[in-house]
Order: C-alpha cells, then structure tokens, then sequence
C-alpha cells in the first residue's frame, strides 16, 4: 500500500473502517506532478503543468473556441482533481442557506465531480468492496446497481418503499440488520422514479431506524443522493438533506452527500456535481482525509471535472438573478405537480386502472398499472397513443417535468385507455 494511503488511513483512525479495500488503498498524489505543480505554484518561472499560455501569461486558446464562451479564459484550465476552489467554496456557503439544520454540524468541503453519477461511483469504490452490501429501497434509479453491482462488484440489497403511504422503515431496518458488519445505504429524496420526499415523521422514523442499527454495532455508510434536492410541493415533507441528521448521529455512521447544479440548477449537460462527507467526532484533518481520497479517486478516472462547467456555475451563482430565475423555473415544475393533483382528483374513475404511488416532489411520479402487465403498457402507449413513459420495477415512471401543463390530462387519459385496452 502505498505510504500516502497509510498516512491517510491513520489519519482517519476508526473511521478507516468505512473504507473498502480499494478505499483504504486509495490516496491524493501530493507528491506527484500535481503535489510539485502545486509548490511551484508562487514561482516567476513554473514550468511544472501540461498546460499552454500566451506570451503574455493568458491561457493559449485558439479564438474558434473562446468566441463560444463569454467567461474569462481561466475557464480553459485546468480545474484540479478537487475542484476550483472558489466553486467549493460557494457551493458549502449555499449548503447551509438551502439546509439550516447544518448549522453547527461538521462537514468536509465539497469536492467537485462529474455530476451525480460519478459521484455514486467515487462511493462506491471508496466504500463498497466485494463483500459490502448496498441497501436500497425496491424503487430505485436503475443506476445505482449498474455501478455498485457489476462495475464495482458488491452485493445490492432492495426493501419494501411503501408501507400504507409512508416509507417502510421497519422493511429498511431488516435489511440494514442482515448477514454482514458493513452496508451501505442510499437514500434518494425527492426519489427517481416515484418523486416521493419522506414527510416530517418519515423523516424522523428513517434517521431513528439507522441510529438504532448502529447502535447494535452495524456500520453503515448513509449515502443521500440530493440529486433533486428543494423540489418539494407540498407542506409536511422534510425539506432539507438528512444528510444534516445523519453527519453526527452515532460512530458508526458515516455519512455522505452526493448533490450538484444538475437537476436543482436545470443545467443537465453541464455535469458539475459534489461530494461531501461528515462523521461523528469528525476532525478536520479527518474529513480533509476523505476530500483527498475523493480527490484520487477523481484523480486516477478522470484527473478533473470540466473547468468551464465550474466556471459557468461559479458566474451563474453571482448573478443577481440567479434567485429569482431560479424560483421561477420551480413555480412551473409545481404548477404541473398541482394540475396532476387537480386530474386525479377529477377522474376517481383512473383507480380502476392503474393505483398512484405517492409523490409530492421532484420531477416525475408512477402508477402501477392494475391486472396487465407494466412493460406491455409502456410498450401499447407507443405503438397506439405515441406516449413514452419508463417502466421501472413493474411501474410506469410519468415525467411530468418534460410535459406542457396542457398535455397532462391527455397522458393520464393515455395511460388509463392504455391498461383498458390490454385487458381487453
């Protein structure tokens, strides 16, 4: 093992045991190109980094690209496996506006990844060895096993999402509590597919569940994916990360949170997520242990994320409009959230065809199609009523955020005529 990953791994001490194999082996270059570009970085000649500059020490960039892009040519550099700085800075700064409860809490700095995805892998590699399992609930984001399961190689649990409406926590707890000392658990809110968000007591029954299975000696890793994160339409559901809860709740918690501007920001190509980690006890040195582990695992897949698209977020984040258009791009995703509730509540009659799986954020909701089968529906919409939906764990997953207000009630009619149709 290499002397960098040993330091880091003593650094960490007992929480070292949250780490897979590959996790414990894996260790931030300081010393390498990047550890000597750094110490050169104050010098009058550095002549260290793979980059080119101008002669008068711009960025060389030929000016078919650059009259594309308004921001300054820094965007054509390098960001760095950890991210520009002033973005991690930015983004901390915002975590605690968006989630009071972090007030207090001790948490690392974000590291900047390629977006949510790659942010689950880095987990997954740091995290999850061959002899780890990942806990999920059954209506899950299909990704996560791809990841978790056959790229990385560990076990993938599922339990029971809903019990009578609410998060089934008692299903959660019996899977946390199965053969195994370590799981890792990830908790999706708003969810993909169902756009549900725990309610209030959900809430308090999910983080009451894992600090009772630590408590028997069960270490977990809560990974939150807040992929979707302030999409919430209704009052009574927990509008803020558990992650918050879930950063000093018991020592054998570790707790992680993947977000980013994809889907909070509606800028899905930019691909500019973070990763952020906190422990109970946490020291700083501690968790800026985890940061360089991320940072390696960013280091040794891809060296660094876009330096334009942390750029372009960093210039978006200070304009004095980003609030307002921010806001206004919510107001339409939840006037098509309450046009479906006003739908539904009109035709009673849809419970003959399909039953609605709860919702009350994000971007998109399900029905279960009743007596036929889920993929012969998704497959009848097309081929007869060009409707495109997802089948997702035998339900139909509705997209309502790609949906104009007045096409809704023609998808529901679809879908309801669709299973009509099948049985027949």
């Amino acid at each position: 093992m290499n002397e960098l990953a040993i330091k880091l791994n003593e650094t960490l001490g007992s929480a070292a045991e949250f780490l897979s194999p590959a996790g414990k082996r894996m260790y931030f270059p300081y010393g390498g190109i990047l550890g000597q570009g750094a110490e050169a970085k104050t010098c009058g000649i550095n002549a260290t980094i793979g980059m080119a500059f101008e002669e008068d020490g711009s960025p060389l960039v030929m000016d078919c690209f650059k009259k594309s892009l308004t921001l300054d040519k820094k965007a054509f550099l390098y960001a760095g496996s950890f991210g520009l700085p002033k973005l991690r800075e930015l983004w901390r700064e915002m975590e605690f506006k968006k989630n009071p409860s972090l007030k207090g809490k001790t948490f690392s700095n974000p590291v900047v990844t390629n977006a949510l995805t790659h942010g689950i892998r880095i987990c997954a590699e740091l995290f999850a060895g061959a002899d780890d399992t990942l806990v999920t609930p059954d209506l899950f984001w299909d990704n996560y096993e791809l990841v978790c399961q056959e790229a990385v190689g560990c076990q993938v649990a599922h339990f029971n999402t809903f019990k009578k409406g609410a998060f089934d926590t008692e299903a959660m707890k019996k899977a946390l509590l199965a053969e195994g000392e370590k799981k890792l658990l990830i908790l999706n809110f708003p969810n993909n597919p169902t756009g549900y968000t725990a309610t209030l007591e959900d809430a308090k029954k999910i983080v009451a569940t894992v600090k009772a299975v630590a408590a028997k000696g069960k270490r977990i890793v809560v990974v939150c994916d807040d992929a979707y994160f302030g999409l919430v339409y209704e009052k009574g559901v927990h509008g803020e990360s558990l992650f918050a809860e879930f950063s000093d709740l018991h020592k054998n918690v570790l707790a992680v949170k993947l977000d980013g501007t994809t889907k909070e920001d509606y800028v899905w190509g930019l691909r500019v997520g973070f990763i952020s980690f906190a422990f109970k006890g946490a020291t700083a040195e501690q968790l800026k242990a985890l940061e360089a582990k991320a940072a390696g695992n960013v280091r040794s897949g891809i060296s660094n994320v876009s330096s334009i698209g942390q750029h372009m977020a960093i210039a978006a984040f200070a304009d004095p409009m980003y609030a307002a258009q921010k806001k206004e791009k919510y107001v339409v995703l939840k006037k098509r959230y309450q046009e479906i509730r006003k739908i539904l509540k009109k035709h009673p009659e849809y419970a003959e065809f399909f039953e609605v799986m709860p919702f009350n954020s994000g971007y998109f909701m399900c029905v279960k199609p009743l007596g036929v089968d889920a993929e012969a529906v998704r497959k009848h919409l097309i081929a007869k009523y060009s409707t495109g939906t997802i089948m997702l764990s035998g339900l139909i997953r509705l997209a309502f955020s790609t949906i104009p207000t007045a096409k809704l009630a023609t998808l529901f009619q679809n879908v309801a005529d669709a299973v009509r149709d099948l049985r027949a």
